[in-house]
């Protein structure tokens, strides 16, 4: 029996050559330095902050190039699969403004010429060159069982072998295919394997765009390429794949790195010119002075819906990712706070080579707020109604009923210089105006907090004075204020802190007292934006009502 053969009857009925899907899958007309990348991942579950990550920096070097971002969609581990598994990827992704240039667009629709982008599509792919290697005898079938393998796990362990399908301990590399086929045709299940020309006492060199040059031993284990069901392995799939789809560079977290050997063997055995390599040290977290793994287990910072469900502006994140990606980005947007991550050269030699970076939600809020006091009143109210529908009804039922009112509260020291930054989050609104809104501050006020001034009748006295004799809603800021001193000369508080450092025996208080017990009053909180808006938004009537209620 020839390899040719032998190859048809382990794998039969394939549809096309591998020469024929060379033919099939040609060069992409891109650019020169064009990057063509991807995400691939399977569908077991949701996507995690280490997956965005990645995408982030796929998608970023891809269309920097004018090069090409693609989803594939491995699902040959069939047992693990979850039901709508692609649905849920997609869906977990679409707030981050993830955009593939071309792949799986839904569970059952697809874009591009390179496809399917679906592994368990290309069944028909996998076996072709799976034939390729059996006819090259560099693959073989194989009937050895879990519990064959695990009598020679033992004997490896107690002779101190190195683990693993290899060398001598790969009986089934040494049996004919006379006898393969008789064993195969009396029922016994198989599975093919490649047969390593590998050496492990040879080195092999990655050179990775991120982490520079790494040796590793020659991958000498004869990996399983094709599975009892028919379908292919990870280790195989991909490697044909990338192959196929033409891309150029893979970027994966750096677990993957021990694993390298096997795929740069596989491109090597099947002819294929390699993709570049860059692998992601890991998203880290100081949990108590100990550096660890972010993990999705310990960590609600790590599930990608811990953004949306607390008002996290994707936009920030993906502006905390890009200081991730590469060190000088932060510097960059330091010295254009209006930028678009688009305009930024991100570079594969400034991305972080070493143990991984510590994932910093403080500061991520930080980039947030920023972000957030440069939008419009407009965008906020958007942003926030957008949230709300889905998280607080009742806001959202407020912001309905009162948009435009709603508008002004939120360009109160917006659109200025140097805007007020009070919103991390999108939730952090509503605690941040809950008390202008008549509904929520009657609903939640809590007791006021007048701090200095305690005698309620010189707080009366204060409010009193000042809503009959001195405020007037069409005053601009400048006679507020001057109003507001006037009110202080009047009662004996300090209008000039000046004075009132140098002799505050002789005051009551201060300007800033007067002006606690008018906000307190108001608000039912000493820290609020600026107080001159605040009674220009409340207007007379409602400032009235609001100094009623103190008792």
């Amino acid at each position: 029996m020839t390899n040719k053969e032998f190859a048809e009857f382990l794998l039969p009925n394939v549809k096309h050559t591998w020469e024929e899907y060379e033919k099939m899958y040609p060069e992409r007309n891109l650019p020169e330095g064009a990057i063509v990348t991807r995400y691939a991942p399977s569908p077991t579950g949701l996507p995690h902050m280490g997956n965005l990550f990645q995408n982030f920096m796929a998608m970023v070097f891809a269309k920097q190039t004018n090069g090409v971002f693609y989803l594939r969609i491995e699902d040959t581990d069939t047992e693990r699969t979850v039901e709508n598994g692609i649905s849920k990827i997609l869906e977990a992704l679409k707030p981050f403004n993830i955009e593939f240039d071309e792949g799986v667009v839904s569970e059952t629709e697809e874009k591009g010429i390179y496809g399917s982008y679906i592994q368990s599509k290309r069944k028909d792919i996998y076996w072709a060159y799976a034939r390729k290697l059996i006819e090259e005898d560099l693959a073989y079938a194989s009937f050895v069982s879990k519990e064959e393998l695990d009598e020679i796990r033992k004997e490896q362990e107690l002779s101190k072998q190195r683990l693993g399908y290899y060398g001598r301990w790969a009986k089934d590399r040494f049996i004919s295919k006379e006898e393969a086929v008789e064993r195969i045709k009396n029922g016994e299940k198989y599975i093919i394997r490649l047969k390593s020309p590998g050496d492990f006492f040879k080195k092999v060199v990655l050179n990775d765009v991120i982490k520079g040059k790494i040796e590793l031993p020659e991958n000498d284990i004869d990996e399983v390429i094709i599975k009892a069901d028919g379908l292919p392995t990870y280790h195989f799939a991909h490697v044909i794949d990338d192959h196929l789809m033409h891309t150029t560079h893979v970027i994966r977290g750096d677990e993957w790195v021990s694993s390298t050997n096997k795929h740069l063997q596989l491109f090597q055995v099947l002819g294929f010119k390699p993709p570049k390599y860059a692998h992601l040290a890991p998203l880290n977290k100081n949990d108590e002075g100990a550096i660890r793994k972010l993990s999705k287990r310990k960590d609600p910072e790590a599930s990608l819906m811990y953004y949306i469900e607390n008002g996290i502006p994707t936009e920030a994140v993906m502006l905390y990712l890009a200081t991730i990606t590469n060190s000088n980005f932060e510097a960059w947007l330091d010295a254009n706070p209006s930028g678009k991550i688009s305009e930024f050269k991100f570079d594969f030699k400034k991305a972080n080579s070493s143990n991984g970076s510590l994932f910093d939600l403080p500061k991520l809020l930080n980039i947030s707020k920023n972000y957030i006091s440069r939008l419009t009143k407009d965008e906020v109210y958007d942003k926030v109604l957008e949230y709300t529908k889905n998280y607080d009804t009742e806001f959202y039922d407020l912001l309905i009923k009162y948009e435009d009112y709603s508008k002004s509260i939120f360009n109160i020291e917006r659109e200025q210089k140097k805007p007020r930054k009070d919103y991390a989050t999108y939730a952090d609104v509503k605690k941040q105006v809950w008390y202008m809104y008549d509904e929520l501050f009657d609903k939640y006020f809590e007791k006021y907090d007048f701090q200095k001034i305690t005698d309620i009748s010189e707080i009366k006295t204060i409010i009193d004075s000042y809503i009959n004799e001195y405020y007037d809603e069409n005053d601009d800021k400048d006679t507020w204020f001057n109003k507001i001193k006037e009110l202080c000369d009047k009662l004996g508080y300090a209008s000039d802190m000046k004075e009132y450092k140098a002799n505050p025996d002789i005051y009551k208080g201060n300007i800033a007292d007067v002006s606690t017990v008018i906000r307190v009053s108001l608000t039912s909180s000493s820290m609020t934006p600026d107080l001159y808006e605040l009674l220009r938004l409340m207007g007379k009537v409602k400032i009235k009502e609001r100094f009623s209620k103190i008792n």
